[in-house]
């Protein structure tokens, strides 16, 4: 089912929800452009987290799931999230996100153990609950960092704070 992770793991690290005041479709269509514009991008490490490494920098490959395994994120795929988008707004969205870290060292770019991270968007009402758990790596980014990350990017493309955390666990 295209989404959803049938193996997503019960027990993620971080849960946070937002209250939303937009509809779940025009949500759902901004995280997916974002994540979308995301992917392949190079980000200063400070811009996302408390950098762990000064002068460093982050890319992120995101993946959409469908039933056992992910599909990047590309222009077809993005398409097609679209398109079924249109005919029924997703109640749960599965992601995978692998961060790559980069640091220059005498002039050359090295890179640096990465991140593993799956991320679930579940929406109900007007009601958003995040979920992040760090698979495997340095943990360069704290999970929280991310879903913060991705939440105000979606804020300033919608041009006003919509999305407001409600709790967080």
């Amino acid at each position: 089912m295209l989404g959803y992770f049938e193996g997503f793991p019960e027990n993620p690290q971080k849960i946070v929800f937002f209250s939303f005041s937009v509809s779940s479709k025009k949500l759902q269509e901004t995280l997916m452009q974002i994540l979308y514009e995301m992917n392949g991008k190079k980000f200063p490490l400070q811009k996302v987290s408390d950098p762990s490494i000064p002068q460093c920098t982050v890319i992120f490959e995101f993946g959409i799931a469908e039933t056992n395994t992910f599909n990047y994120l590309d222009k077809e795929e993005n398409k097609k999230l679209l398109k079924a988008l249109k005919k029924n707004p997703f109640r749960i969205m599965d992601f995978y996100c692998a961060a790559r870290y980069y640091k220059k060292k005498n002039g050359k770019t090295v890179p640096l153990k990465f991140d593993y991270y799956m991320i679930r968007f579940l929406f109900e009402n007007k009601l958003l609950e995040t979920q992040i758990f760090h698979e495997r790596g340095p943990k360069h980014i704290a999970p929280d960092d991310i879903l913060n990350f991705i939440i105000n990017k979606a804020n300033r493309r919608l041009s006003r704070k919509i999305v407001k955390i409600f709790k967080e666990n």
